[in-house]
C-alpha cells in the first residue's frame, strides 16, 4: 500500500473564506499555548538540582507529569467544552494541531533541528481534517466536516479504487488550495506494489550551478536561477513594504505582493523541476544521482545558489517521477565524483570552480567537469546494482558534448 497527494484550488465563497480564517486562528492559538505549556515546564527543570538559576525556577510542581500529546489532547477536549471559540473548530482539526507541535519536538530530538517557536499572526497556514465522511467528492466539489461543500478546480480525476483518508486546507498568496490523501490497499485487491528494477540504459546525473544538471551522456541542462532573475524585483517590493506603517492596510497590501512574487519563484522553480524528471526519465531505464549533503552545501560559500536551484526538491520529484514511470533510481556515494578519471579511475586531485574542464593527466581523456562527474556517477551506480561497467571506448559515454546546453526540455 502506498499514498498519494492530489492538490486542487479550491473556490471557498466568502462566508467559507470567514469560517477557514477563524479556524487558523484558533489552531494558532491552541499551537501556542500548547507550545507554552511545554516550554514552561522544561524551564522549570532547566536548572541544577542543588542551585538556583536567575532565569529559571521551579515554578512548576516537581511531581507535574511532562506535557505530552495525549496529556495536552485531554485538557483540550475538557477546555473546549468551556469555550465557544473552540467549539467552532472541528475537534479532530484542534488534535492535529497538537500532533503537528508533537512532530516539531520529535525533529528537534531526532532530527537536530530547533527548538520550536511560537507562530505569529497570519503564519498559520493550513489545518488538517484526518477523516472525511462517506463519498467526500460530488460533482466538482468537497465535502468538509462542519463547512459542508466547497467547489475547487477538479483538474484531475481521482483514481478509481482510491480512498481519500484525509484533506488538508492550505492558505497561500493566490488563494486557497486542498491537499487530498489517497490512500491505494493493494493488499485488498491481492496486487504487490510495483518496485522498478535495474533495467535498459544507465545514466548518470550531477547536479551543479553554473549548469543545473549534467548527463553522462554528455547533455547539459541550464539552471534556471529564478530567484536571481527576479531578486531585483523583490527587493523593490520589500522596499515597499518597509516604508509603510505598521498595521496598515497599504502594508497588507504590499505584503500580499511579496508574497506572490515568492510564490511565482517557486512555481517555476517546481515546474522546471518536473519537466526535466520526465525528460530524464525519457532517456533511461536507470537513473542514478549523488547522495548530497544538502544542509551543508546551504551553509557554505554558495548557499544562496544551492538553495535557488532547489537540488533537494529536484532529487525528491526525479525520484517520484521514476517510481511512477518504473524507472530505476538510486542514489550513490558523492565522495571525489569530480576528482576521479572516469575513462581510467584514476584520481586526478582537486579541481578550482574555475577549472570547468576535465583532463586527465595519464590517460589525455578530456570532457565537461560535470559530465565527467556524472559518469562516475554513472560507474558506482552500475557497480552497486551488480551490473557490468562498459568502458569508455565501447560507447558507453562521449567526450565533449557537441552542444553546452539542451535547447529545450
Amino acid at each position: 500500500m502506498f499514498n498519494l497527494t492530489y492538490e486542487f484550488k479550491l473556490k471557498p465563497t466568502k462566508n467559507q473564506v470567514a469560517i477557514f480564517e477563524d479556524w487558523l486562528e484558533q489552531n494558532r492559538r491552541v499551537y501556542n499555548y500548547a507550545l507554552g505549556e511545554r516550554k514552561d515546564w522544561f524551564k522549570s527543570r532547566s536548572c541544577q538540582i542543588n542551585a538556583c538559576s536567575l532565569r529559571s525556577e521551579y515554578i512548576i510542581s516537581a511531581d507535574t507529569p511532562r506535557p505530552t500529546y495525549n496529556r495536552q489532547a485531554v485538557a483540550l477536549t475538557a477546555y473546549r467544552k468551556t469555550s465557544s471559540n473552540l467549539k467552532r473548530v472541528h475537534s479532530q482539526v484542534l488534535q492535529q494541531t497538537l500532533k503537528r507541535l508533537e512532530k516539531a519536538f520529535v525533529s528537534m530530538w531526532e532530527g537536530g533541528h530547533g527548538f520550536p517557536r511560537f507562530k505569529k499572526v497570519g503564519t498559520m497556514r493550513s489545518f488538517v481534517f484526518p477523516q472525511l465522511g462517506v463519498e467526500p467528492i460530488q460533482e466538482n466539489a468537497v465535502k468538509l466536516p462542519m463547512i459542508g461543500l466547497v467547489k475547487f478546480n477538479q483538474s484531475r480525476p481521482i483514481p478509481e479504487g482510491a480512498i481519500i483518508k484525509q484533506a488538508r486546507v492550505v492558505k497561500r498568496a493566490s488563494g486557497w488550495y486542498v491537499m487530498l490523501t489517497l490512500h491505494f490497499d493493494f493488499a485488498q485487491w491481492d496486487l504487490d506494489v510495483p518496485q522498478p528494477m535495474p533495467h535498459g540504459e544507465a545514466i548518470g546525473i550531477d547536479v551543479g550551478i553554473s549548469h543545473f544538471v549534467a548527463v553522462s551522456n554528455g547533455r547539459l541542462f541550464p539552471n534556471p536561477k529564478p530567484f536571481r532573475k527576479l531578486e531585483r524585483k523583490l527587493k523593490l517590493l520589500q522596499q515597499k513594504v518597509s516604508r509603510k506603517r505598521l498595521g496598515s492596510n497599504n502594508r497588507k497590501k504590499a505584503q500580499a505582493k511579496v508574497s506572490r512574487l515568492h510564490e511565482r519563484i517557486a512555481n517555476i522553480r517546481k515546474n522546471y523541476h518536473w519537466e526535466l524528471a520526465h525528460n530524464l526519465c525519457d532517456w533511461a531505464g536507470m537513473i542514478f544521482a549523488e547522495s548530497l549533503n544538502l544542509k551543508a552545501l546551504a551553509k557554505g560559500m554558495l548557499g544562496k545558489h544551492c538553495l535557488d536551484a532547489g537540488w533537494g526538491q529536484f532529487l525528491q520529484i526525479l525520484e517520484q517521477c521514476c517510481f511512477k514511470r518504473g524507472v530505476f533510481f538510486l542514489k550513490t556515494d558523492a565522495k571525489k565524483t569530480s576528482q576521479i578519471c572516469p575513462n581510467c579511475l584514476t584520481e586526478t586531485g582537486k579541481k578550482l570552480l574555475s577549472q570547468r574542464i576535465h583532463s586527465c593527466g595519464h590517460c589525455g581523456y578530456t570532457t565537461d567537469r560535470d559530465v565527467a562527474a556524472a559518469q562516475v556517477v554513472c560507474i558506482r551506480g552500475l557497480a552497486a546494482v551488480g551490473h557490468t561497467v562498459k568502458m569508455l571506448s565501447e560507447g558507453k559515454f562521449i567526450g565533449i558534448p557537441e552542444t553546452k546546453e539542451s535547447p529545450s526540455l
